[in-house]
């Protein structure tokens, strides 16, 4: 409370100067943007290589869920199906849009409902994998458990509860302040917000994701015959790329909250534009990492390709024989004499 009281009672020493010259509140203290083209060049690059990739992924683990009957694809499913949303929202509405086509010169009311739908994807794009750890802990630690509970129908209502509870938690943040414009320091309700979406969306998951992979290790270790399998290599390597890649935008949002806003101070405002390109590549790692751990899904991502080239191959063999037919000259005993 004394820390917030201190941050509203910041004194502005050159209000009175810019006001004389006319000035507008916003541009006061005013940050720069040090990377200038830097974010558009990166997310568009972003987008047109993480779209396709998670579309590919889409398809492949729709083929792996089908043929296995497993819930574990189901929840991978949800988890890309949920990072194609945040990349439509967040980085091709909010980021290339809203800011760098229209700078954000749009109604008020459209602003906070694209707020509203960031934030929902986001928290579904990370809070689908907490129920994929819960099935590899019971997997690994209680397979007999795992075979009773874990199948696709109880795996679809779980992926429903989670994408309608990230619904529901996105719409608080209908009256979530811009960063980069405000001038003022964060308002107790801006505080409020920043805490429940840090808790949200990076806490309360990571909290999640360590007690069960010390869990799963610690078991490996009882088991000292057992090897860690490819699929709970996945999960590590999906729940530590996350936790790396969100921390810097955590610390900087915090930061922002009780140091210095991202508006005033253009190193804040620059580590706030890098850590957001670096949590928004989390959105499109995972299918590296799946063909990099998984057998199965490099099959399923081959086998996507496969007919695509045997179709191609067909249809240039029919083209090739259809063409000789109709050129191949006649021979001598059907070609019929000249009248």
């Amino acid at each position: 409370r004394g820390a917030a009281k201190v941050m509203i009672d910041w004194p502005n020493v050159t209000a009175s100067g810019n006001q004389e010259l006319g000035l507008k509140p916003e541009e006061l203290q005013k940050s720069k943007c040090v990377l200038g083209f830097i974010p558009v060049i990166y997310y568009s690059i972003l987008l047109s290589i993480g779209v396709p990739v998670n579309i590919l992924t889409v398809v492949a683990l729709c083929r792996l869920a089908s043929r296995t009957k497993k819930a574990l694809y189901y929840y991978l499913l949800a988890v890309t199906a949920s990072d194609i949303l945040s990349q439509l929202f967040i980085i091709f509405v909010g980021f290339l849009l809203e800011t760098a086509v229209f700078h954000r010169n749009v109604p008020a009311l459209l602003l906070h409902s694209v707020s509203v739908a960031e934030f929902a994807a986001n928290h579904a794009s990370i809070w689908s994998t907490v129920p994929l750890s819960v099935d590899r802990y019971v997997a690994l630690c209680h397979p007999l458990l795992h075979r009773q509970i874990s199948y696709p129908a109880r795996a679809r209502k779980i992926i429903g509860v989670v994408l309608a509870t990230s619904i529901a938690s996105g719409v608080p943040f209908f009256w979530w302040s811009d960063m980069w414009r405000n001038s003022h320091p964060p308002t107790a309700l801006d505080a409020v917000l920043i805490w429940t979406h840090v808790t949200i969306i990076y806490f309360l998951p990571c909290s999640i994701f360590l007690v069960l992979n010390s869990l799963i290790i610690h078991t490996l270790r009882v088991r000292q015959r057992e090897q860690l399998g490819k699929t709970t290599a996945m999960l590590l390597a999906i729940t530590s790329v996350f936790s790396i890649l969100w921390a810097p935008r955590t610390i900087v949002v915090i930061y922002h909250l009780y140091v210095s806003t991202v508006h005033r101070d253009w190193r804040i405002h620059l580590a706030y534009d890098l850590s957001n390109m670096l949590a928004m590549l989390n959105t499109a790692v995972n299918f590296f990492l799946y063909c990099f751990v998984s057998k199965p899904f490099r099959s399923a991502v081959r086998d996507q390709q496969v007919p695509t080239n045997a179709s191609i191959s067909s249809l240039y063999s029919g083209n090739s024989k259809r063409f000789q037919r109709d050129f191949t000259p006649l021979s001598p005993h059907g070609a019929r004499k000249p009248s």
